[in-house]
C-alpha cells in the first residue's frame, strides 16, 4: 500500500466552536451515567462521532448494555435493542414480505436494523449466518432483501457487545466482521468509591431511564460532517501508516491490519481530536487509539481464542515504542 492512499485534501471548512460545544455535552450527559469510565464514554463517541461502529467485550454487568443506552437516549434519534439469541435469522434482523391475502401482494416489513441506534447484545451467541446480516449495514449503510436494496437511516450507529469469558453456545466473530468495527474495548470494574456512589444513584432505580436528549439528529449528521475536515498533516499519515505496516512484519502476528483499519484509525483520529477541542490531528491522537482501533483487526500465531485479546494489545503497544513518533 502507497502512503498516498491516505492523504486526503483538505477542504477548508474548521471544525466550528459549536460542534466542540456539543461534543462536550453529549460527552458529559453520557458520563453521568457511566460513572468513572470517562475514558471508555470517550472512545465509544469517538466511534459515534466519526461513522463508525462500536464492540464493547467485556464480563457482564459491568455496563455494556448502559452505554450503548445512555448514548441512545442522550441522542434524538430512534434505538432499537436486538437480544442475540442462537435461533435468530438473518430475516429477525433485516426484515422480510409479507403476503397480504387480502391485497393479493407481498409487503416488505422493516425489521430492527431500519434505526438510527442499534444494539446488537450478545451478538456472538447468534450464529454467524445471523452475524454477517449485518455486514453491508456496517460497511455501506444499506441492506439486501430479496433481490432489492434499502437505504438504512442516517445516522446509522451499531453497538454490539459479547461476554469474552464464555464460549458455551457462542460463536465467535470473524475477522472480515471486526474489521467493521472502529473501536473494540472493555469497560472494566470502577474503583471502590465510584462504585459506592453508583450504589446510591440506583436507589430509585436505572439511572439511564432518566437520561434526556441533549443532541439533535440532525445536529449528529452535522458533527460527523465536521469530523472530516479536521485537519491530518502529512506526518500523522506517515506516522499511521508505519505502525500498520509494523503489524504486517511483526513476528509474532500471522494476521495484520488491513487497509480498511489503516482507514479506520485515520477517521478515528479526527472524532478523537474533535472531542479534544482541536482541528487538528497530533501523535498523541494516534497513540491513544491505536490499541482500540487496531488490537482486534489483527490475529496473534500459536494463540488460543480466549488470550488473543490481551497478546494483540501487548503487541500493539510495543509497536508504539518502536516506531519513530514525528515532531
Amino acid at each position: 500500500m502507497t502512503k498516498a492512499i491516505l492523504k486526503f485534501q483538505y477542504l477548508g471548512k474548521r471544525v466550528t466552536t459549536e460542534t466542540n460545544h456539543l461534543a462536550v455535552n453529549l460527552e458529559s450527559n453520557i458520563a453521568g451515567v457511566l460513572h468513572g469510565k470517562e475514558d471508555v464514554v470517550q472512545m465509544a463517541l469517538v466511534a459515534l462521532l466519526s461513522g463508525g461502529h462500536l464492540l464493547v467485550e467485556d464480563a457482564p454487568g459491568v455496563g455494556k448494555t448502559s452505554l450503548a443506552k445512555a448514548i441512545a437516549k442522550s441522542l434524538d434519534c430512534e434505538f432499537t435493542r436486538l437480544q442475540c439469541t442462537p435461533d435468530m435469522l438473518p430475516s429477525d434482523i433485516l426484515g422480510s414480505s409479507m403476503y397480504l391475502p387480502n391485497l393479493g401482494e407481498f409487503e416488505f416489513r422493516q425489521g430492527p436494523i431500519f434505526t438510527n441506534v442499534l444494539l446488537a447484545d450478545e451478538i456472538n451467541r447468534t450464529t454467524p449466518r445471523t452475524q454477517s446480516a449485518l455486514l453491508e449495514a456496517m460497511s455501506e449503510g444499506q441492506v439486501s432483501i430479496e433481490g432489492r436494496t434499502y437505504e438504512l437511516s442516517h445516522p446509522f450507529f451499531l453497538v454490539a457487545t459479547q461476554n469474552p469469558f464464555e464460549y458455551e453456545g457462542t460463536y465467535a466473530l470473524p475477522e472480515n466482521q471486526l474489521d467493521r468495527f472502529m473501536i473494540c474495548l472493555e469497560i472494566g470494574y470502577p474503583e471502590r468509591d465510584i462504585e459506592k456512589k453508583i450504589l446510591a444513584n440506583h436507589t430509585f432505580g436505572e439511572p439511564v431511564d432518566n437520561l434526556q436528549s441533549v443532541l439533535a439528529k440532525e445536529q449528529l449528521k452535522e458533527m460527523q460532517q465536521q469530523v472530516r475536515h479536521v485537519r491530518v498533516d502529512d506526518s500523522i499519515n506517515d506516522y499511521l501508516l508505519d505502525l500498520v505496516e509494523a503489524t504486517r512484519t511483526h513476528e509474532e502476528l500471522e494476521l495484520g491490519v488491513s487497509t480498511r483499519g489503516a482507514i479506520t484509525l485515520y477517521q478515528a483520529c479526527q472524532g478523537f481530536a474533535c472531542l479534544q477541542q482541536r482541528d487538528y490531528v497530533i501523535p498523541d491522537d494516534v497513540k491513544a487509539l491505536a490499541i482500540p482501533v487496531l488490537a482486534h483487526r489483527v490475529f496473534c500465531r500459536g494463540i488460543l481464542r480466549e488470550g488473543q485479546r490481551q497478546q494483540a494489545k501487548r503487541i500493539i503497544e510495543q509497536i508504539l515504542h518502536r516506531v519513530h513518533v514525528p515532531g
